[in-house]
């Protein structure tokens, strides 16, 4: 399979690696056999595409859900290949005119995959260009203006569209509509972070310890890229310090120079509950938070919260934010006597 990347806007491609190929490219998984997790994504998605092959067209639109870093560009890259597909890669802040949408859909050749990250950012207009050539396979093009304006419909060959976002309900109905398979990503249990720590380690020629591994999957927050960004780091320490062994010295040190405690809180976490706590745990709004701690909203809200969430460190009302009991336990705050919430024990 060979993978394409859009140069500009305007759907122009050059035969690229992808941004951080050179680093994240041995760790890829290269079929949907050697994919750990998701299980259930991974054996619908191979249904799909049989049921597709032995039919001999192309595989429906598929809508791909979830937190950033749990595998949706690493699935397109596997449904393309095993469909025996061209990948063609681009993102919706990058298509901000329609003519820029046409001119990838016109370039498709048959079969061809086309991946669009963050598509919950296509501009509108750009949008409903989408309408027509994921159910008619063509688009509708305005030629000259005012009384001498007409449209021409362009037909374009069969395609599959994936569509990756971290926000899905920030897609209008009438794009959602329009997919045949939609997935959603859920966070990784620490057992699966566990065995893709261990390959990507075999991988990157390190050697892990079974008391390391165990630690260092339960930092990673369920999240597969901070757990091989983990693995990077304490390979650096491991190489300087330890002739390339990743031992649990090795990982207490890595883990305490980047500043992350045994729950797996980053220090941005810990930044956003103590700006709570300094509010009297809340309920405080996200804007609020946001530049107490100096980081976007969007970031906060997709990033952080989460995790926290599940640790249930945080609670999100209709009001605003607020810090749990099991927070201010976590940070050594007083608890207010008289309260029922349960203690999350570290």
């Amino acid at each position: 399979m060979r993978t394409m990347t859009a140069s500009s806007p305007s759907g122009v491609f050059n035969s690229l690696a992808l941004p951080g190929e050179e680093t994240d490219g041995p760790l890829r998984p290269r079929s949907f056999d050697e994919f750990v997790g998701q299980a259930r994504v991974v054996s619908n998605l191979g249904t799909w595409i049989e049921a597709a092959r032995r039919r001999g067209g192309v595989l429906d639109h598929v809508l791909l859900s979830g937190a950033p870093g749990l595998g949706k560009t690493t699935l397109a890259h596997l449904l393309a290949d095993a469909m025996g597909a061209q990948l063609r890669i681009t993102s919706g802040p990058a298509l901000d005119r329609p003519g820029d949408l046409v001119g990838l859909l016109t370039g498709l050749e048959e079969g061809d995959v086309l991946f669009v990250d963050e598509i919950h950012r296509l501009a509108r207009t750009v949008e409903e260009y989408l309408y027509a050539a994921m159910e008619d396979r063509a688009v509708d093009v305005v030629i000259d203006q005012g009384p001498a304006a007409r449209s021409v419909r362009l037909t374009l060959a069969p395609f599959t569209l994936v569509g990756a976002t971290t926000r899905e309900g920030l897609l209008s109905q009438p794009l959602r509509s329009r997919f045949g398979v939609v997935e959603k990503l859920e966070a990784y249990p620490a057992e699966e972070i566990e065995v893709i720590l261990e390959r990507s380690a075999a991988r990157l020629g390190c050697e892990l310890e079974a008391g390391a591994v165990q630690k260092v999957a339960g930092r990673a927050r369920g999240v597969p890229r901070i757990a091989l960004r983990l693995l990077r780091r304490l390979r650096d320490v491991a190489d300087l310090r330890a002739d390339g062994h990743i031992t649990l010295g090795v990982v207490d040190d890595g883990l305490a120079m980047l500043g992350i405690d045994q729950l797996g809180l980053e220090p941005t976490d810990r930044r956003i509950l103590t700006a709570l706590a300094s509010q009297g745990g809340g309920p405080c709004g996200l804007k609020t938070i946001a530049v107490a701690v100096s980081e976007e909203e969007d970031t906060i809200e997709l990033v952080y919260e989460p995790f926290l969430i599940r640790l249930g460190f945080l609670r999100k009302t209709p009001r605003g934010r607020e810090l749990t009991d099991a927070a201010r336990h976590h940070l050594g705050l007083p608890v207010a006597e008289g309260r029922s919430e349960g203690l999350f024990e570290a």
